[in-house]
């Protein structure tokens, strides 16, 4: 009996699940920023869960690989889930500054539980002698810094939600002045205000905590 080599079936190399899954997930965060940008509020219900399960994940796995004496920058994560989440073949500001928006607040909710856990059953200790940049970490020497924080935080945006908005948007989302201006539909000036006057607050508040 002979066999005819001549005809070859070639099959289609498998795309992996996990990568189908990542292109899945990509399509839809970038249709739901499209369409919460044209005013549609449910799909922000929808994208919201969609970067917080991308954030704690990216958190715990860098967390995992951390070596000692490095620190893990929150806004970092921030930048890598947008790279990870949104498709970079369609660039628009417009979708960038609202995903920022999102994730800078789930980055200090994420946070704030990894702080709260770290702090568990720890005295309260001395005032608070750090300033924000260095309160916002993963360090659990900064736990209860980051604590307070975000109590100070809840206090500020019942006085002011947009200074509290800004200062989410530059310490967890690490933004730049004109990029937290195209967010909150402010100018440059505003926003570097609203910045100093929180800072100044806040750090006060924080002395009292």
């Amino acid at each position: 009996m002979t066999i005819d080599t001549g005809c070859i079936i070639r099959t289609k190399p498998r795309v992996s699940t996990d990568r189908a899954l990542d292109m899945s997930a990509t399509h839809e965060v970038t249709l739901l920023l499209a369409a919460w940008a044209k005013g549609n509020q449910q799909a922000l219900d929808e994208l919201t869960p969609l970067v917080y399960k991308e954030l704690r994940q990216l958190a715990a796995s860098h967390l995992r690989r951390e070596r000692q004496g490095h620190t893990l920058q929150p806004t970092a994560l921030v930048h890598e889930a947008y790279l990870r989440l949104v498709d970079q073949k369609k660039p628009s500001w417009q979708s960038r500054s609202h995903f920022f928006g999102v994730a800078a607040h789930l980055m200090r909710q994420i946070l704030v539980d990894h702080a709260r856990r770290r702090h568990a059953g720890k005295r309260v200790g001395s005032k608070v002698r750090v300033s924000l940049g260095e309160a916002v970490s993963f360090q659990s020497e900064r736990s209860r810094e980051l604590v307070v924080l975000d109590s100070s935080l809840d206090a500020l945006e019942k006085l002011d939600p947009r200074k509290c908005k800004a200062v989410e948007l530059r310490y967890f989302g690490g933004l730049s002045m004109e990029e937290i201006a195209h967010v909150m539909d402010v100018s440059a000036v505003t926003v570097r205000r609203d910045l100093r006057m929180a800072e100044a607050w806040l750090h006060q508040e924080m002395q009292q905590a």
